[in-house]
């Protein structure tokens, strides 16, 4: 017994360095043929969103790779991987959470899992490996300290039925942090992705008072003083605070519920350099990767796997403020209720405006 337990284990032990040299041999293989190909060309990945910058440079000095972007929406890097085929001028895209099926089944996509794959939450990757989402975005509230004196400024979404403060959303109609501004909102009164009528009800509240501001919550109107209380992704919130006046503005999760979603890289079925398109994934879910993520405000999907520089770690909210935070459980039904959510939104909110 105690020489099978032996050779089981002696067994398990070669098993295990053979799968961590195959791993290591793959990794190789794949650094070697991405700098053959020299080059990776990415849509909606500029500089200075996410501090997609950061990665850019550490890809250009540890693997030689040159890179290009052009900034477009989500469903436009969709689109133009599905029009272009075989004559791609794009290797990598990063759309926002809901895209990455889409792009599945349009066929446009090829998978790759990177090393670090267990780490990613099953809600946040696709099984097959053609999608993950690299950083999240939770809605959060940010506040001009200035225009909301302290005992006013809300910390759920509840305090804002109680308030003086115009709040601003955005275009429910054309912008996904909207869209999802509403359904976090549902979620703090009980609502999901099914039921979506009572984070209305909160805005049609608001409206009635006239306290909806239509401003966009961008930093422009930030700067100006045009928006006293914005709905944001945190990541944007923190941002903005940051460039504008870290004293001047605070950014929170509100505190009776929220909605967790992300960005996913694609890799296109026909890029050109599909390696190089692979290591730079590889790269962004490394330690490095996340770690740049962060330096721009993301929150890294694998922070619990993370031990962020303190001054890194200064820029994301504390852990804790995400405990009511929740990740979108039903993609196909807020596919469908974010599609009627335009309509609805004019029909029970704007109209209180007229």
């Amino acid at each position: 017994m105690k020489k099978f337990f032996m050779a089981s284990l002696l067994g398990s032990a070669i098993a295990l360095s053979t799968s961590v040299m195959a791993a290591d041999t793959g990794l190789k293989a794949l650094e070697d043929a991405a700098r053959k190909e020299g080059v990776v060309n990415s849509v909606g990945m500029p500089d200075a969103w996410a501090n997609w910058k950061g990665t850019w440079a550490d890809l250009a000095s540890k693997y030689g790779l040159k890179h290009s972007d052009t900034d477009m929406s989500s469903a436009q890097e969709v689109a133009k991987f599905d029009a272009e085929k075989e004559n791609a001028s794009a290797d990598i895209g990063d759309v926002g959470a809901a895209f990455g099926p889409i792009a599945v089944a349009k066929g446009v996509t090829q998978p790759y899992k990177p090393t670090t794959w267990d780490q990613v939450p099953d809600w946040a990757k696709d099984q097959e490996g053609h999608w993950a989402l690299a950083y999240t975005g939770t809605i959060a509230f940010i506040i001009n300290k200035q225009l909301v004196k302290e005992g006013e400024r809300p910390k759920t979404w509840h305090d804002l039925e109680k308030g003086k403060y115009k709040v601003a959303i955005g275009d429910v109609g054309t912008a996904a942090q909207a869209a999802n501004g509403v359904l976090a909102a549902a979620i703090a009164y009980k609502g999901d992705e099914k039921n979506i009528e009572p984070g209305l009800q909160l805005f049609t509240k608001l409206a009635q008072q006239k306290r909806l501001s239509l401003a966009n919550p961008t930093i422009q109107t930030l700067e100006k003083g045009e928006v006293e209380v914005g709905v944001v992704w945190d990541f944007n919130g923190l941002s903005y605070r940051e460039q504008i006046d870290p004293e001047r503005f605070e950014v929170l999760i509100p505190s009776d519920g929220s909605v967790i979603s992300g960005y996913t890289t694609i890799i296109n079925k026909y890029a050109r350099n599909p390696n190089a398109a692979k290591l730079t994934r590889e790269y962004i879910f490394s330690d490095a990767g996340q770690t740049n993520l962060a330096i721009g405000h993301a929150r890294p999907i694998r922070a619990q796997n993370l031990k962020l520089p303190a001054d890194v770690q200064a820029k994301l909210l504390p852990n804790e403020q995400y405990g009511a935070a929740q990740p979108i459980e039903d993609a196909a039904a807020w596919e469908a209720t974010s599609k009627a959510l335009p309509q609805k939104w004019q029909e029970q909110v704007i109209i209180e405006m007229e």
